[in-house]
This record gives C-alpha cells, structure tokens and sequence, in this order.
C-alpha cells in the first residue's frame, strides 16, 4: 500500500507533465491509434528492479489482454528510483490505466527544447595558478565526481574528453557504455565514463539523419558537457577570436552522458528524460545537469535523485526580459540564469563619410574586409527584401522588438538568413541590447554580420544613399575594459508563477557568448543552457571539497556567497529594456562566487520532511494546509518571498554552522521598501556544542497598497569574512487573486 509520501511525491511528480505550451498532435483518430503517455505508481513495492519491471509488465498485460501486446507497448520501465512505465496507449486504454489500483497517474508524453577561454578564469578559478585556499585547489580539480549531463549527446573524439593522467574508474559507478551507430566501447574512456541514448519515445521526425547512439548531432551537448568538465585544451579559438585555453568547471571530475535530446532542433520529451533520472539514479551520479529550460516548472520527479544526495540543476529558460518566464521552479532544484563575462567582440565599422562606429560581431576572413556599399533592408524578412537589390552589399536590419520589453529571440536569425540567401556580402543588425552573438557563425558563414543598438542604428540609417561601409576584423577585448557581468537580456526572469513563495531563479553565472566544444573544434554559443554547466562544475567542486554535504547545503552555499557587485563595488545590472539595476528576479541571489561558496560560514539545509509539508500544502491532490504551520513561507531555502503580504508574516529559518566551530553572527537588515523588517534574534552564537541556530523574520507592511514587489536582503555577517546574504522579495495586497506580478 503506497505510503502518504509515496501518494505525495507521485502526484507532484506527474504534475511536472501537465500539458505545456508545446506542439503536441492531439486528434483523436491519433490518439486512438496510439501515443506515449508516462504511468506512475509509487515507490518501488521491490528492491529488486527486475520484480519493479515485471509488475509493469503484469499491470499492462492485465490492461491490454496478452503478454505480446504488453511488451510491444511499453517503452520504459522506471524502476531505480521510483515506480512507472511509458507505453504506447490509445486514449482509452490511458483512461482505463488511470483506474487500475496503485496508479497515482497517467499523462501524455510531452516535448520540450533545448534551452570556455575566459569564463572560469573571470569566476576566480584560473586553472594553471590556483591560488591556495581557492575552490579549484580545495576541490582537487573536482577529482572522481561523477557528473551527468541530460543533452543531445556529445563527440567523443572532442580533446575536451580525454582521459590522460585519470586513474581508476570509481567503484561506485554502475552505468555502462551503450554502444551505437559510430559509438563503441572504446568511445569511452576513464574520463567519459558512461554513457546512455533513448529514442524510444520520440517523433520519428526527431530521429531523421540521427546517430542513434550517444553521438551528438545537434552539438549542444558537447559544449554543455566540455563547459561543466572539459580537461584543459590549450590555444583554442574561434579562428582566432578569443584564443585560450579551452577547459570545464570541475576538469578531473568523471562525465556520464545521457542522450535525449534529438535532432538539429534538439527535440526533448518526458519519457527519455525520466527515464535518464531514474538511470542516473542506478548509475551513482553526484550532479545530474539539464540544460532544458523550456516547461519544466514543475518537475517534480527530481526530488527522488535529490533524496538520494543527487545535486540537480536545471536552465531557468531563455524567454526573458519579460517576467514571470522563470521554469525549472520547484524548491530543490538549482535554477540558473545567465549573465554575460569580461570577454567582448568589438568590430569596428568605417564609413565613407568618416563616421566610425563600434559594433559586436564574430567576423575573421580577413579577404572578404573590403569596402561595400550599404543599403537599408527594414525588417529583412522576405517581403521587406523582394524590391531591395542587396548582391554583394551590407544590408542594414531592424529588430521588430527594439522598443519592446519582449527580444526578438528569432527574428536576427530570420533577417540574416534571408539577406544572405538573397545574397548579401553582410548584415548589420540593430537591437537592444547587443549580448547575443551565437546565431551569426552557422549563418554567416565568414562575411560580416554585426550587431548594433538602436542609436547607432539610426545614426546609420540617416547615412546618404550609395555610401559605403568597411567591417573590420573582430577583436577580443577582456578585463576591466568590459561591463561585466550583467544579467543577459534572454535570461528568463521571475517570480514563479508556480510557486511565487519560493525566489527563482536561485543564482546566475556566465552564458553569453561561451566558447566551448562542438564536435572536433570549438564554437560560441548563448543561453540559460551554457549557464547550467558553470553551475553544474562548481556543485561538483563543492561536492569534492564538502563530501558530506547535502544537495540543499550545496545550492546554499552558491546562492548565499553570489555577488550583488562588480569588481569596482557597483551594482550588478539585468539588460533588458531597459537596463535596470538586477533584482532576485532577475538573478537570485547573484551572480556565483565559487570562492565564496567553498567556505559560506553557515548554510540553509532542508530536510525531506520540510519538502513533504511543502508538497501537503501547494501540490497534492487534496491540499491540506495548516494556517499555524504553512511551509510556504517556511521552507528552509536561502530565501524569503512573500508574495501576499496584509499585515504582517512572520517567517522562520534554521542555519548549519560549516565554519569556525566558535563563531558569533550578526543580522544585516535591508528591508523591501514599504515593509518594516524585524530579526530575532539578530545575533547568533555557535560553539562546538549548538552547531545550529533557529531565527524568526517579522514582516510587516508599511503601507496598506495593492503593491508591486519589492527586494530587501537578510545578510548574517561574523566580522571574519563569512557574509551570508539571501535574498527577499515580498508584494503587499489588500485583494486576493490579484495577478500584477510586475
């Protein structure tokens, strides 16, 4: 009989697939000849996972009338972790499933998208001279933790997997290496040390021209991969645009591989992914990163990996500036958005009336530099271009959004591809901001294509017909020269509409302009899903230097250690339009200081009984929610968001002491505007004997509005250099059901 939890987890757990905003066919004569829907059933009744599998093949057997249709339907069995299956079921017989006892659920099968040289070295982790007490140098390297990427696969021949100079496979590993279409066993090494791929469960369309192995086709999950723990890869660039050397967070860390992602597009559905966690699971992976940040606000599944010590992180999307974008929302998951480095790309552009202006752009053929004449091409999409004569010219492009808050994520790859194939000898591309670059080395292809904001786009505009322009060569410019880091505009931004009592997301780190491995060389590129990795290699680092840590000890010590400031000690801005100084909205707790993290003074540990009252309250079926006790307010995350405040709330946390065993803390208030703020106690005393340390956080409104939200911090401070911050975020109403979430 399932437990309370088991009947909890579960639920949450098939709420993660509730349908999304994705394309799904839903005709019924479809349904009717069969699709993929996921069943859940609880926890294991069997520590055996062959007996899990076989009462998944009993219950199917039992539902569809014979042994033979039951094993040509199932498609996976989820038995390490948890118990499920996914089968290929007409509607009916999902509905008839539904009723079978001990079947908490069964949806359908969703499909989800994908959302360096300089980036570790701008984090404080230089790899050749770590200095002594860094995280690098602590952590050995992120020597023998295990790390799973989620992801399209990866190429194993990339110098970023080698494995010289590894020892010994740890004894803990229990994943193989699925052999494939031009993967064997040999593909595998002391470094990659596993790997796994699922194509059951996908749209055929997915699987044309695929690997169907671990192969990585599409590209992104070698870059992901080679960016959380690639070895060093000394003189790598991009024909010669940002040369260094090339190497991943955690580079003496194991790489295990799960392959669900396929295709160009990179198509990502439920069935594969959950089956790649519960996998992960059996396989002992310590830090499982997915770099999926499209609908997965509620994937709930994750909780059966981080029970069982698994760090999980995820991409916050890559649907910003606007808000309440933020998925991957659930409390124990690390959400991560991306922020740019100390690395631009200056392409200057000479006119013929000496104007001189100074672009961003990716432009290296030094032979196709010459002069060319310019002409206006508007928006560039087919119909601006049919009465435009743009051979062999440099064609200047306006983004339809450049006055909007929402980015036109799409359009600079529709306008360049369709001035190039209506052959241009270049583009210039006007948007604000100008931090996304990756799109312009597939499309481009060597000519000039540049970006620019809208002033100087104007400025271009009113140039006199017929005058021409000179692109030259791109430069790389790093260090203080550069603003940096800045929240990128793409990065999707909170509060979670999920679950707008808990700060998402929890932390930021670079993902603009990451050059990391594809294939046999090295490339750029931009998103949420470069930002996951860096993340990923300092939780695998903390993992090393902290074997004792939890996943929620781990996500505390990143989040409550990130940076607010710059180096020069200015605040940290989120680009969008327009430019704002950056909130825990746009970034969480900051942007990641691994340094910090290693040693954060005190953490904010929850317990899986914390995130069970969590679920009683907000996720299951039937939600029971003791006013006195609500854990909404209450989880033990290093954050408070209140999104309701009347009155007055008070809210409780209970920090760890992992530093000085004779320790004394003092609360540093800075209290939302309009909200008074009162900490008790505001001084914390640790000795060998009281290692943990209980605090209640009064809020009370100041003023009685139908408010927009507001951003305070709680910051316990020990004068020895521990400064542990979290971030707040509250909103005052007088109505319910009010939706502003600006």
């Amino acid at each position: 009989m399932a437990t309370p939890l088991t009947l909890l987890l579960l639920a949450s757990f098939l709420m993660a697939f509730l349908p999304c905003q994705c394309v799904t066919a839903e005709h019924s004569e479809q349904a009717e000849s069969g699709r993929v829907y996921i069943a859940f059933l609880g926890e294991r009744k069997h520590d055996d996972p062959e007996l899990v599998r076989k009462s998944h093949h009993d219950m199917l057997t039992s539902l569809l009338g014979s042994k033979e249709k039951a094993l040509k339907s199932i498609i996976y069995s989820y038995k390490h972790g948890f118990s499920g299956f996914a089968a290929t079921l007409t509607e009916s017989q999902a509905k008839q499933l539904s009723g079978f006892p001990g079947v908490i659920s069964v949806k359908p099968n969703q499909k989800r998208q994908l959302q360096t040289t300089r980036s570790w070295d701008f984090l404080g982790l230089p790899y050749d001279h770590p200095e002594q007490g860094t995280l690098l140098q602590k952590a050995n390297y992120g020597e023998n933790v295990i790390i799973g990427v989620v992801d399209t696969g990866l190429w194993p021949e990339s110098r970023s997997f080698r494995d010289e100079g590894f020892g010994p496979i740890p004894s803990r590993w229990k994943g193989k290496c699925q052999t494939g279409q031009q993967f064997n066993k040999n593909h595998c090494n002391k470094k990659l040390i596993g790997v796994r791929w699922y194509s059951r469960g996908v749209d055929k369309d997915a699987l044309q021209g695929e690997y169907l192995s671990a192969r990585d086709l599409n590209g992104h999950g070698t870059h992901t991969s080679s960016t959380a723990a690639g070895v060093l890869v000394p003189n790598v660039s991009f024909n010669g645009i940002a040369a260094g050397a090339a190497r991943g967070g955690a580079p003496r860390a194991r790489l295990a591989m799960y392959k669900v992602c396929w295709g160009v597009g990179g198509a990502c559905f439920d069935a594969p992914i959950l089956k790649a966690i519960d996998d992960a699971i059996h396989d002992g992976v310590d830090v499982l990163s997915l770099s999926l940040g499209s609908f997965v606000n509620e994937q709930m599944g994750t909780l059966f990996a981080v029970s069982k010590g698994m760090t999980i992180v995820y991409a916050a999307g890559n649907d910003g500036p606007a808000p309440q974008t933020v998925s991957a929302s659930v409390p124990w998951i690390i959400s991560v958005a991306a922020s740019t480095l100390d690395r631009s790309f200056p392409t200057v552009l000479n006119f013929d009336n000496n104007l001189k202006l100074v672009s961003q752009g990716l432009f290296y053929d030094n032979k196709k530099s010459s002069s060319k004449p310019i002409v206006a091409g508007g928006r560039c999409d087919q119909e601006a271009l049919k009465n435009v004569d743009v051979t062999g010219k440099i064609v200047l492009c306006f983004s339809p959004g450049e006055v909007t808050s929402i980015l036109p994520r799409a359009d600079f790859g529709i306008a360049m591809s369709t001035a190039v194939a209506a052959g241009a000898g270049g583009v210039i591309y006007v948007e604000y901001p100008i931090d996304l670059l990756y799109g312009v080395t597939d499309i481009c292809n060597g000519i000039p294509c540049v970006f620019v904001d809208i002033e100087a786009g104007l400025k271009i505009f009113d140039i006199p017909a017929n005058s021409t322009v000179k692109v030259s060569l791109t430069r790389t410019v790093e260090g203080d020269e550069v603003w940096a880091p800045v929240v990128a505009a793409f990065s999707s931004r909170g509060p979670s509409h999920a679950f707008p009592s808990v700060i998402k997301p929890d932390v930021a780190a670079p993902g603009s302009n990451i050059l990391a491995a594809k294939r046999d060389s090295y490339a750029f590129d931009s998103g949420t899903s470069m930002a996951c990795p860096h993340i990923s290699g300092i939780a695998a680092l903390l993992k090393a230097a902290h074997p004792d840590w939890s996943p929620a000890a781990i996500k505390s010590a990143i989040v409550t250690t990130a940076m607010t400031t710059d180096r020069h000690g200015q605040p940290i801005f989120a680009n969008g339009v327009p430019r704002k100084v950056a909130d825990p909205f746009d970034y969480g707790g900051g942007v990641v200081d691994p340094n910090r993290a290693v040693d954060p003074g005190l953490v904010y540990d929850v317990q899986q009984k914390d995130y069970l009252k969590f679920f009683n309250c907000t996720l299951a079926p039937n939600r029971e929610c003791d006013v006195l006790t609500a854990p909404l307010y209450y989880l033990n995350v290093p954050s408070i968001a209140i999104p309701d405040l009347r009155t007055t709330q008070n809210v409780w946390r209970t920090v760890f002491n992992v530093g000085n065993v004779d320790a004394t803390y003092k609360a540093i208030v800075k209290p939302p505007s309009g909200i008074k703020m009162v900490v008790e106690p505001s001084v914390l005393v640790f000795d060998a004997k009281k290692k943990i340390n209980s605090f209640k956080v009064t809020f009370i409104a100041t003023r009685k509005v139908q408010g927009l939200y507001t951003f305070g911090s709680l910051t316990w401070v020990d004068g020895k250099g521990h400064s542990v911050r979290i971030p707040i975020a509250v909103r005052t109403v007088i109505y319910d059901n009010y939706s502003d979430a600006s």
